[in-house]
């Protein structure tokens, strides 16, 4: 009479409990990269207390020494307005944020202002909390 042993080992190998995890990994990673706003340029903001509910479509920057960025993307001042039609073409009420350093003097944020005044752009000043 033949004795068989009752426990055999199953050589397979199942991954879908690697897959859930790589699937959670990968939900926490897109949430957490949308939490985290890609401001690369160094600004030191004014200070203000309004806090708006409504999110900018774009965003225009504009250093100390004076050179435009759309969304982190540098232009010249002489394309600012094009690149600008581009960004927000087919937008209905596009909300321009406007990013300055304060060492900015108030004529060139006065001309951002201009050129979304005569595309009918909202434009609201980025500030930094008191």
């Amino acid at each position: 009479m033949a004795i068989k042993k009752g426990s055999k080992v199953d050589p397979s190998f199942s991954a879908a409990s690697m897959t859930d995890l790589m699937f959670l990994l990968l939900i926490f990673l897109l949430i957490a990269s949308t939490m985290i706003n890609p401001n690369a340029l160094r600004l030191l903001l004014p200070r203000g207390t309004n806090n708006m509910a409504e999110r900018p479509y774009t965003t225009v920057s504009i250093d100390q020494n004076l050179n435009y960025f759309v969304e982190l993307q540098q232009v010249s001042f002489s394309q600012l307005e094009s690149t600008l039609q581009a960004k927000v073409a087919g937008i209905e009420d596009p909300i321009v944020s406007l990013h300055t350093d304060e060492s900015v003097p108030i004529g060139e944020v006065a001309k951002v202002m201009m050129i979304a005044n005569r595309n009918n752009y909202r434009l609201i000043l980025a500030t930094r909390p008191e």
